[in-house]
């Protein structure tokens, strides 16, 4: 075990039990979360802590949410009425960003990890996972001449694809800040929603290529250079897929919505299917100065594009950037749809929005 993340949990009070080293403990028995009745309770043994919160991604702002302890140093909090969903949280003991000793669903990033559960209903159906063909999630390593380094994606490939000799359009999907490329497969639920469409008919049988858009800080405009020299040659090369602009598609949530503006901008005809979600500009001079030339071949991005759309909800905070990258758009004659949601800046809408894109590729 790492010796720091141990002393740092001891001198917390935080206890999982398997710390005990036989000796009883209340958190031998503890279940965390807890669902019952459409509730959810975090609960976690900190007996020596003075404060403890949790913040989640279903809550309206930041401030975090204040846990109660019992005489038994357990620390707890219900949380009523969410709709059912795949949920991140973490915990705050005394100042430090702590994991729930007693959950092993992690969401992984480059700055943090986060806890997950997962609130099963009917509205959740299209990311469960359902008892149909499944696809693979890979992980792919390869060498990024761009960048002079080992880089890892994931890719996701339909159910049939070992079955079969046939090759398949490719659809680029991009993670946000502080994500990584096993981001979409995790909270993202990319691999479970693609079955389920593929399951149903609702969309054909596709390569889902998530890379990792986290850069190291010297390289951060890079990645689309490693997009389109790197990521698309090594795809091309180990797996079978349809070449050329009418089979691929790229979309991309936040960072990734900045990296796929990117990457549209500069080869406005590699790609026939784009989307981008919670993301955009604060200055239309600055979009226009970057992206002159594209905005100058109005008419062949019309003709190249079949599918053009941002998608952004209306408490997120990339709204107003949504809005003038949309006009921007519109102002030089590139056609595009701007659709407004409900929520924030969240995977409760990054899965929707993946969810009813998918169903639009390649038809």
């Amino acid at each position: 075990m790492n010796t720091q993340f141990l002393v740092g949990v001891l001198s917390l009070g935080v206890t999982a039990g398997a710390l005990a080293q036989g000796q009883p403990s209340p958190a031998d028995s503890l279940v965390s979360p807890l669902i019952a009745d459409g509730a959810v309770t975090l609960q976690i043994h900190a007996p020596n802590a003075e404060r403890v919160t949790v913040i989640g991604d279903w809550m309206a702002t930041r401030d975090a949410l204040e846990l109660s302890a019992n005489a038994d140093g357990i620390w707890a909090i219900t949380i009523n009425d969410l709709r059912p969903d795949y949920y991140s949280y973490t915990f705050n003991v005394d100042g430090v960003p702590t994991l729930d000793p007693r959950n092993p669903e992690i969401k992984q990033g480059i700055r943090r990890v986060d806890n997950m559960f997962y609130l099963r209903g009917a509205e959740t159906a299209f990311q469960d996972n359902q008892p149909v063909p499944h696809g693979q999630i890979r992980k792919v390593w390869y060498e990024s001449d761009t960048l002079g380094m080992q880089r890892r994606m994931h890719v996701y490939t339909p159910p049939d694809y070992d079955d079969t000799d046939r090759s398949y359009p490719v659809f680029y999907l991009l993670h946000g800040g502080g994500d990584e490329d096993s981001g979409w497969s995790t909270i993202g639920r990319a691999g479970f929603i693609l079955d389920n469409l593929i399951a149903a008919g609702d969309a054909r049988p596709m390569i889902v290529v998530m890379p990792n858009g986290s850069l190291p800080e010297a390289n951060r405009a890079d990645f689309e250079r490693e997009l389109m020299n790197d990521i698309l040659r090594v795809v091309e090369e180990r797996f079978r897929v349809e070449i050329g602009a009418k089979s691929r598609a790229v979309a991309g949530l936040s960072m990734g919505g900045s990296h796929t503006t990117q990457v549209i901008g500069r080869n406005p005809d590699e790609f026939a299917y784009v989307s981008i979600w919670s993301s955009g500009f604060s200055s239309a001079e600055e979009y226009e100065s970057a992206y002159a030339d594209f905005f100058a071949q109005a008419e062949q991005v019309n003709e190249d594009v079949e599918h053009f759309s941002i998608i952004v909800g209306t408490d997120d905070f990339a709204y107003p950037g949504s809005v003038t990258l949309s006009e921007t758009l519109a102002k030089h004659g590139i056609e595009h749809e701007f659709i407004e949601t409900g929520g924030g800046h969240t995977w409760l809408n990054w899965r929707q929005y993946l969810h009813n894109f998918a169903r639009e590729l390649f038809q």
